[in-house]
């Protein structure tokens, strides 16, 4: 499951393999590019924006430069299943070639190869804003702002502090495993209200924390120790005992209305929460008939 470690991760990577490198070919396997060829275009540089990546470029040099095309970004976003592998010349693609949604060969025969995007589109960089802008404070960029992310947050106080992480308006990188290890950390059930958060600072500051300690590691690891098994505190772990406690872990749902776009009407949408009940008391009201 990709979360803001992970995208990090994989700019990192991509940035190394092709900055300042010329395109020899572009593959884009979604319609709406289908035909859009850049080869002759320069990768500028890889970045990411939360669980957002952009790879910038700059346009082929013109003999007329009144007659050059404004830079462009690739703009993807991984969703849940969707990844960026880097490879070398001729070296053979570890996914389904099937599941290929964007293809970029560099002149030396380095390739960065998107595999299962959820999302995909080419726009000017100029226009970056319209697809990024919506975004809070970047907890791995340049414009982390830990005031900013706690304000975010406390600007809907009765929302569950479980869904107001995932809401990437607040504060950009978490997904679904870094809420529910923090929630954890800071002893707080994702279904607590944001302001009965005993220490919204502290909690801010600790998934930021834990982000930074894994943006560099090959497995994420939220505890530090514990065995080749001990990769978490609560997530994926239902049924087993606490690690602080030994109390069994729980699993829950936690979601909030949505409009569909198709029919425009309000829908759930629930993710899981694993949560320990002693540790994490629930707050009043929450219903612990949909916890196991």
């Amino acid at each position: 499951m990709p979360e803001g470690d992970n995208v990090w991760q994989a700019a990192t990577r991509m940035h190394a393999a092709l900055a300042g490198k010329r395109l020899a070919q572009t593959d884009f396997r979604v319609p709406a590019f289908a035909t859009l060829d850049l080869a002759g275009w320069t990768v500028l540089e890889v970045v990411s924006r939360g669980k957002h990546l952009l790879h910038r470029l700059t346009p082929p040099e013109a003999a007329d430069p009144s007659a050059g095309s404004a830079p462009l970004s690739i703009h993807s976003h991984l969703k849940m299943e969707g990844s960026w592998q880097v490879y070398g010349n001729g070296e053979r693609w570890r996914k389904p070639a099937h599941t290929a949604r964007a293809v970029l060969r560099a002149e030396d025969g380095t390739s960065a190869v998107g595999f299962s995007l959820g999302v995909l589109e080419v726009i000017p960089t100029a226009e970056e804003h319209s697809v990024v802008g919506h975004l809070g404070p970047d907890l791995l960029g340049p414009d982390w702002d830990p005031d900013a992310a706690e304000a975010n947050l406390r600007a809907q106080p009765e929302r569950p502090i479980g869904l107001a992480l995932l809401d990437q308006r607040n504060l950009a990188g978490v997904g679904n495993i870094y809420r529910n290890e923090v929630c954890f950390l800071m002893r707080v059930h994702p279904a607590t209200p944001v302001s009965a958060v005993p220490d919204l600072p502290g909690l801010v500051a600790m998934a930021q924390r834990l982000l930074e300690v894994n943006r560099n590691r090959g497995a994420r690891n939220t505890t530090g120790g514990f065995g080749p098994r001990g990769d978490s505190w609560v997530y994926g772990r239902a049924g087993q005992p606490c690690r602080r406690c030994r109390t069994r872990i729980q699993h829950g749902l936690l979601g909030e209305p949505s409009v569909a776009a198709s029919s425009g009407a309000a829908v759930q949408r629930e993710r899981d929460i694993y949560f320990c009940p002693r540790c994490q008391p629930a707050p009043q009201g929450w219903s612990s008939e949909r916890a196991s």
